[in-house]
């Protein structure tokens, strides 16, 4: 198990929640005090940073502050209502006049539109998020039926560059500060090419220096 000052740099699967992964180091370690520095939804996978003993838990402000890289792929033509593959997607009439229907839309028109969500942009929260409204978190609210008011909020995006497109999929890496959704990226750039889309897949690779190709495997702790 790679321990460093307190800190494991684990490699969350698809499947398990954020806490789930608290739960297992607390049972590896023997320590109580455990929290982590960033949620990964259950959907996702990639670098989870553990944050073992008080001291270090105390510096979760710190860590969380840390810049982050995801690569994603995003599916068009379709919406969901979680904005990623977990929720109700909504096949979309797809109205935008670049779609080719046998190569979808244009790189460049896509490259222009990735391009235009760099820097600092305001981004409204997914509604299924633990954003909370009056005590309640978004989640809750959406779960019941309701409509989260969310509030747009300034996050920042260092890059996005395209790894690969192959209509209807397009994944891309993102650089990215504290506090930005992937999910609402994806949703908010089906939106500028009137087109739909959402997040399919989702891995986190960085957070500051901690990097995926060398975060542990869940299995290869030592359950205390």
């Amino acid at each position: 198990m790679r321990l460093l000052q307190n800190i494991i740099n684990l490699h969350k699967p698809v499947g398990p929640t954020s806490h789930d992964m608290v739960d297992l180091v607390r049972r590896a370690t023997g320590e109580k005090t455990v929290g982590h520095a960033g949620t990964l939804d259950p959907f996702a996978q990639g670098v989870l940073l553990v944050l073992v003993g008080r001291e270090m838990t105390r510096r979760q402000k710190e860590f969380m502050q840390f810049p982050k890289t995801y690569v994603a792929t995003l599916k068009f033509g379709a919406t969901s209502d979680t904005d990623d593959l977990t929720g109700r997607i909504t096949e979309l009439r797809i109205t935008n006049d670049e779609l080719n229907s046998q190569s979808g839309i244009r790189n460049s028109v896509i490259a222009n539109v990735l391009n235009s969500f760099v820097g600092d942009i305001e981004q409204v929260p997914p509604a299924y998020s633990a954003v909370k409204l009056s005590g309640k978190k978004a989640y809750e609210i959406a779960r019941k039926g309701g409509a989260p008011a969310l509030k747009p909020k300034t996050v920042h995006i260092e890059s996005i560059r395209i790894i690969r497109y192959e209509w209807p999929e397009l994944e891309i890496e993102v650089v990215c500060g504290s506090g930005t959704y992937i999910r609402a990226l994806a949703r908010d750039i089906g939106e500028e090419l009137h087109c739909g889309a959402y997040v399919e897949k989702l891995a986190r690779t960085r957070i500051g220096p901690y990097t995926i190709e060398e975060a542990v495997h869940p299995e290869d702790l030592s359950i205390a």
